[in-house]
């Protein structure tokens, strides 16, 4: 699995903790890290919500795992990619339904709301779920899928 990384000044120092973990992984082949680089780099977290974001679109990475102050600012700009669905996730369960109930590819944190040992606890659960498209939620993804291409609600 390759993984994008990315954060604001905010976020940097959680963001550099979860890149570590995800570099041991052996279910991540590769780690890309679209910044910062460090506290001194004020890049808005939109540039790198989007940035991460454009990766997975265009199938250069299969997950993002993005870090700003409180995970929404960059949550919000990742999911203004087409194709690309981001949430925050500050405890297991939300983090496992993301990915099977919603086929989430980005999880995001607020380094300001969480500490850095219960993310990379998430973030290791995390890697291991997978979206069933035979599932319940299926038609409920593929909904939203619809809309996305289309442009209008049916």
């Amino acid at each position: 699995m390759r993984i994008v990384v990315a954060a604001d000044d905010a976020g940097v120092g959680l963001k550099d903790e979860v890149r570590k973990l995800l570099s041991a992984d052996d279910r991540v082949t590769e780690v890309i890290d679209v910044g910062v680089a460090g506290p001194d780099d004020h890049r808005a977290y939109p540039v790198l919500g989007l940035a991460a974001a454009e990766k997975i679109a265009a199938g250069e990475a299969d997950r993002g795992v993005l870090v700003c102050g409180t995970g929404i600012g960059v949550a919000i700009s990742a999911n203004k990619v087409a194709g690309v669905r981001a949430t925050v996730a500050h405890d297991s369960y939300s983090a496992e339904r993301s990915v099977k109930s919603n086929n989430c590819q980005v999880i995001t944190f607020g380094a300001r709301v969480i500490g850095p040992e219960l993310a990379k606890r998430i973030v290791g659960e995390w890697l291991g779920y997978t979206f069933d498209p035979a599932s319940a939620s299926a038609a409920k993804v593929a909904h939203i899928t619809d809309y996305e291409q289309a442009g209008a609600a049916t």
